[in-house]
């Protein structure tokens, strides 16, 4: 097993599946399974969702509301999203605690790092809801905050790409892929891996950072392993 601790970062709009808004309970069950295999690895996981399949801050300001409360809906929507994924997890048998930038007392702790470290030696899995807790910042910074915070091993990004490529391979049909790439390299060719904020903070805390396809079965296990899968940012 290569990594012992780790950040898992998923997409909020992963969850949505085949549908165009909300929650595909086939797609939880699928990641509750990809999960539980690399708990019963004894890998120590946190896990940091987005919001983007319920809300988006971003686009609330189109519709005229104010970014400052548009972010804080959207930190409410990766709660949502948290708490569907808790569910699922413990359905497998998988002993959670849902942690929250925001005080949510009814339905989750606050985020203490101590604490949050103490759940992970007790192999319990954590869900982090509601971002970092502050407007401006995304899921993306929020997961690098949190996995420097636990003293993490790497940040897998989960995503519908199977990794790094030279420009979007969805709209590019001659895109290639990176299996290996400095953080260094990823400033200098504007490559698109995490926004700004996040990618800076891995990078001045010598964090690798995975990005992979998630939807793929296995893959979790596999990178998890040490296998060559999806692109290696370091």
């Amino acid at each position: 097993m290569k990594y012992k601790r780790v950040l898992l970062k998923l997409s909020g709009e992963a969850l949505m599946g085949e549908k165009q808004f909300g929650i595909d309970s086939i797609r939880l069950e699928q990641y509750s399974t990809e999960i539980k295999k690399v708990i019963d690895l004894g890998v120590e996981l946190a896990i940091v969702i987005g919001g983007g399949n319920i809300f988006r801050g971003v686009q609330a300001e189109q519709s005229g509301i104010d970014r400052v409360q548009g972010d804080y809906m959207g930190m409410l929507a990766t709660v949502i999203n948290a708490m569907a994924l808790q569910s699922a997890l413990e359905k497998n048998d998988i002993y959670t605690r849902l942690m929250s930038g925001i005080k949510i007392d009814q339905v989750c702790e606050q985020f203490i790092r101590r604490r949050a470290i103490r759940h992970l030696e007790k192999g319990r899995t954590i869900i982090f809801g509601a971002g970092t807790g502050n407007p401006y910042f995304t899921t993306d910074t929020a997961a690098s905050l949190r996995a420097v915070e636990i003293v993490a091993d790497v940040v897998l990004k989960g995503t519908r790409v199977d990794g790094v490529y030279t420009s979007d391979p969805e709209k590019d049909p001659d895109a290639k892929k990176f299996s290996d790439i400095t953080f260094q390299d990823v400033y200098e060719k504007g490559l698109n891996v995490m926004d700004m904020t996040a990618f800076t903070l891995c990078q001045e805390n010598n964090l690798p950072i995975v990005v992979f396809d998630m939807n793929k079965p296995g893959n979790l296990f596999d990178v998890i392993q040490g296998k060559e899968i999806g692109t290696l940012v370091h």
